[in-house]
């Protein structure tokens, strides 16, 4: 499929000018977008048929940079990707104009309170303060992402459906509340992996395991956002759990730590019993 001849001049004033501020492009989101744009719909190609390694090695960088602005722009709506194989990534572009992002608070701006915009959402850190992680657990509702179980407050933790590992970002498109047995045994592996070893467990209903791998689906597309605190609270929030005296888990809640994750008060081993191992010493 063709598409007519942009007029450059004007697509690049849009892109520096509007759309790289409005969605917090990096260099390395900029750069490759800038190459894509100009092999597809500058030249009247519609689609755009690349290999990572080659955009790399063109734009003077290292695959890794480059594979992950490909998925932030992605995500943020700048191209749409099509198929990824071994032989490559197939992209469909998009201009400026044709990103949602670019048309958002044109019409002059509000003082009044407002939602934060799509594109501040995307490029927020909500591993950065306690007020954006805690966003992330109330966006459960108090229970484990992946075994729906209800998990207290001082027991959970965030989970990266794509690991770190694999340069899973900090988006609310990656984050989950998730218990931390949960999070033990996923580890590395992919998220559906997990919920098909809870489903084999007799730990999800069939019915649970379809609706919490539709709900991995929509969180990769952003249809799972959650209620982002409003920023002058959240810096008071912040202040005011850090001057709080902490407490070691293991002596607020009865929690302690093992070699295979976190048991409770009541599973724990009791060092006198002879399953307990020989070198067992107290909780410091």
């Amino acid at each position: 499929m063709q598409t007519k001849k942009v007029n450059v001049k004007f697509l690049w004033m849009q892109f520096e000018d509007v759309l790289a501020p409005r969605l917090g492009l990096t260099v390395w989101d900029r750069a490759v977008y800038s190459y894509l744009l100009r092999h597809s719909l500058v030249v009247g190609k519609f689609r755009l048929h690349f290999a990572v390694m080659n955009v790399a090695r063109d734009l003077g960088l290292s695959n890794g940079p480059v594979r992950q602005a490909v998925r932030r722009l992605d995500e943020l709506g700048a191209l749409r990707l099509l198929e990824r194989s071994k032989a490559g990534h197939l992209v469909e572009m998009r201009l400026p104009e044709e990103i949602p992002a670019f048309h958002q608070r044109t019409n002059g701006a509000s003082h009044a309170p407002e939602e934060p915009s799509t594109s501040a959402l995307e490029v927020t850190d909500f591993l950065k303060t306690w007020a954006l992680r805690k966003a992330i657990h109330d966006r459960e509702r108090g229970a484990c992402f992946y075994c729906l179980r209800r998990t207290p407050a001082h027991v959970q933790c965030l989970d990266h459906v794509v690991p770190r590992a694999l340069s899973g970002r900090n988006s609310y498109r990656n984050l989950v509340s998730c218990c931390m047995e949960c999070n033990f045994h996923k580890g590395e592996r992919p998220a559906p992996d997990h919920l098909r070893d809870l489903y084999r467990q007799g730990r999800l209903t069939p019915a649970e395991l379809d609706a919490q791998l539709a709900r991995l689906q929509d969180l990769a597309a952003g249809k799972l956002c959650p209620r982002v605190p409003d920023p002058e609270n959240a810096a008071t929030e912040d202040s005011r759990k850090q001057q709080r005296p902490t407490t070691p888990l293991h002596k607020a809640s009865g929690w302690r730590g093992t070699h295979r994750g976190f048991a409770s008060r009541d599973e724990a081993p009791n060092p006198t019993s002879p399953q307990a191992p020989s070198n067992a010493h107290p909780s410091k």
